[in-house]
């Protein structure tokens, strides 16, 4: 099964950023993307849904139980 990839504005959407912030996350190599070029034009890029889930779970806190 192909993987599910992800236009910059969905990831933002998902994430409750801004689409710079996005972009900010991929520039850092935070998020993977898959580049999507057809030519010479802007590259088109896409998140894997697999990326982003991936980058959700390494920034998960916990918080500590509180003492008694």
């Amino acid at each position: 099964m192909p993987a599910r990839l992800l236009s910059i504005p969905a990831v933002a959407a998902a994430l409750d950023v801004d689409r710079r912030t996005v972009y900010r996350f991929i520039a850092a190599g935070d998020l993977p993307v898959v580049d999507l070029r057809t030519g010479t034009d802007r590259s088109r890029v896409r998140v894997p849904a697999a990326g982003l889930e991936e980058f959700i779970a390494s920034r998960l806190v916990v918080s500590p139980r509180p003492r008694r």
